[in-house]
């Protein structure tokens, strides 16, 4: 049973395993979000079915219970964001998280640069995995080599962008739709766009609108989440 924010929620037996979808909040992480449920249902068995950075907002899916084992099912499906690439800057995050390390111009990069560009990335591409991101390095986070400015070597991952829509062009900033597969860094794609123009970019807004066939529309926030489970302990 998927859990969404128009389901009443059954308590009992939560052993047996449950899947919600939450709207991730910006500024918390994945983890943050596994936390709190933890905390709303009281129950230590919970996973999360791919990450969300933690400037990002949008449709996270979370198991409960038995449904853990379940995750993997969700981890393999085509996800959907929106999000804005905003040009002329570079940041060791590859987006808002991090200040500017480099500024140059894009004053000489046209719309049809920017479709040139786009195209580029149809189809299978390679990417290097960020330096600020949760793959481990011998047990540690790359992150947290990356906040102490220790580079460490990543093998280059090939990933699947199924369609690139340029929505809006309002330079600097590119409002975008992504659809592609598991494992794919949106600020690599960003980080290399603004490579590719020749005049860096970041990754300023990112938004998980889908998973699969599941919609960020149906999804609940915590707050929403917390407040439904009050609602349904209180008529216990």
């Amino acid at each position: 049973m998927i859990i969404t924010n128009k389901s009443d929620i059954d308590l009992s037996n939560l052993s047996e395993g449950r899947v919600l979808l939450i709207d991730k909040d910006k500024n918390k992480t994945s983890f943050n979000v596994v936390s709190n449920i933890r905390r709303i249902f009281n129950i230590k068995k919970v996973g999360h079915a791919g990450t969300l950075d933690p400037a990002a907002t949008g449709l996270l899916i979370v198991a409960l219970g038995r449904k853990t084992k379940e995750i993997y099912k969700y981890q393999d499906m085509p996800k959907t964001y929106t999000g804005v690439i905003t040009l002329g800057k570079k940041t060791p995050s590859m987006d808002s998280e991090t200040e500017p390390i480099e500024v140059k111009s894009f004053e000489h990069v046209s719309e049809d640069d920017i479709e040139d560009v786009r195209k580029t990335f149809l189809g299978e591409i390679q990417q290097i995995p960020p330096m600020y991101s949760a793959l481990k390095h011998k047990g540690k986070a790359l992150y947290k080599y990356a906040r102490k400015g220790i580079e460490i070597k990543r093998e280059p991952r090939i990933v699947n962008i199924y369609s690139f829509e340029i929505n809006k062009i309002k330079l600097p900033d590119i409002t975008f739709k992504i659809e592609c597969s598991k494992g794919t860094y949106l600020r690599v794609i960003a980080d290399d766009f603004g490579s590719k123009l020749n005049c860096g970019a970041y990754l300023s807004k990112l938004r998980r609108t889908q998973i699969g066939k599941y919609k960020v529309e149906d999804a609940l926030t915590i707050a929403e989440l917390d407040k439904k489970v009050s609602l349904q302990n209180n008529r216990i």
